[in-house]
């Protein structure tokens, strides 16, 4: 079958390679849509390596090349012999991460992190596109059944594949509200005003679960300098501002009555917000750590944060309890927010890609477009 193979930084290309080895507990995909994510970009321009060996060290492209893609969704065109829930033509969108209900491990012999609804945290946990395993910019892609959740509506391919950021989203959030803090949502010191750093598709998410699912009324900026992101901010019910226009601090100090932000979420991966931060926190807020690709700052900058004394809230990937199916709730959560309406996500789609061979224009040239937010690879109408 064809994949994208990325063999070194920045060299991606269409080759053979192998089509996948159907274990009895997988099911073998054709793949529908994949979303293009920041991590890929990372991993793509040798900034980031999540492919390590047994003693921890990353292990290079040139030795054994990644096909990304960790956001998809497909059809199953082949079931393995002890899979009896899913039939072959049903629409799936799926979670990229193997943990211990993936491994088939019994539910008492589960880690502690699968036991407590931490799946992406597993023990033994490894990643598809991410990891070393083949991700979906490919023809096809095997999945441990349980990784599968049923579409159950005509929701499009390239909406569904976004089943796994808006995840990780509502993961960030179910952490941000299980976190005690001295302000929260609903709380005797309720957060009366949030900054988002960054809209692009995190931060266009993180704005609609706030309003939408959360239901959030107090005041939500989102900085960035991006027009057509701002607009769509600003559509979502979000305050917006140009970082580039003004002066970031001075607008919030504005906003905020002098008070500052309770809540901060950095979802840009712009290392220089860390030395805005002490002066856009209010003391002992709630800064999240979402974004990632840091760098060009020194460390020091962090300093004037912790002299804020904030609760600092780091969440990475779409975790959480596994159903008695041993299904990601997360997943399913997220997708039934997307064909629910709650949370919209065709709006940010901005580039679409029809085959694997267009696909490595994204990685080199689109994705630094002023009009781009988000490419989907939509590969198969599924």
């Amino acid at each position: 079958m064809k994949a994208l193979s990325l063999h070194d930084a920045a060299k991606m290309e269409l080759r053979e390679v192998p089509p996948p080895v159907l274990e009895p507990h997988e099911v073998l995909l054709q793949v529908g849509a994949v979303g293009l994510c920041g991590t890929d970009f990372h991993i793509y321009e040798g900034h980031a390596n999540y492919n390590f060996d047994a003693a921890g060290r990353p292990v290079p492209l040139n030795e054994q090349p990644q096909v990304l893609g960790h956001e998809f969704c497909g059809t199953v065109v082949e079931v393995g012999s002890e899979v009896g829930d899913l039939r072959v033509g049903d629409r799936v969108a799926a979670d990229q991460g193997l943990n211990c209900s993936s491994y088939r491990r019994p539910r008492a012999e589960w880690c502690e992190y699968c036991a407590t609804g931490h799946t992406h945290q597993c023990l033994n946990y490894t990643e598809k596109g991410i990891t070393g395993l083949p991700g979906a910019l490919a023809e096809f892609v095997a999945v441990p059944a349980v990784n599968a959740v049923r579409i159950e509506s005509d929701l499009p391919a390239e909406q569904a594949a976004l089943t796994e950021p808006l995840g990780c989203i509502t993961h960030a959030c179910d952490l941000m509200l299980h976190t005690p803090a001295r302000y929260t949502f609903g709380g005797d010191r309720p957060i009366k005003a949030v900054l988002i750093c960054g809209a692009g598709p995190a931060g266009l998410l993180f704005t609609q679960y706030l309003r939408n699912v959360i239901g959030y009324t107090g005041l939500l900026i989102v900085t960035e300098p991006n027009a057509k992101r701002r607009a769509l901010a600003a559509s979502y019910g979000a305050t917006t501002v140009d970082p580039a226009g003004v002066d970031l601090i001075e607008a919030v100090l504005e906003l905020t009555g002098g008070q500052r932000v309770n809540f901060l979420i950095e979802s840009a991966g712009a290392a220089q917000i860390f030395r805005q931060i002490p002066g856009l926190l209010r003391k002992q807020g709630t800064l999240m750590l979402y974004g990632h690709g840091h760098h060009g700052v020194d460390l020091g900058a962090m300093n004037g944060v912790q002299f804020l004394e904030p609760t600092l809230i780091a969440p990475t990937g779409a975790s959480g309890a596994l159903d008695a199916d041993g299904r990601p709730r997360t997943y399913r959560q997220a997708l039934e927010l997307i064909s629910g309406g709650v949370i919209n996500v065709s709006r940010f789609i901005t580039h679409r890609y029809g085959t694997l061979r267009a696909v490595p224009q994204a990685f080199a040239e689109d994705r630094h477009a002023p009009d781009y937010i988000k490419g989907v690879a939509v590969l198969h109408d599924c």
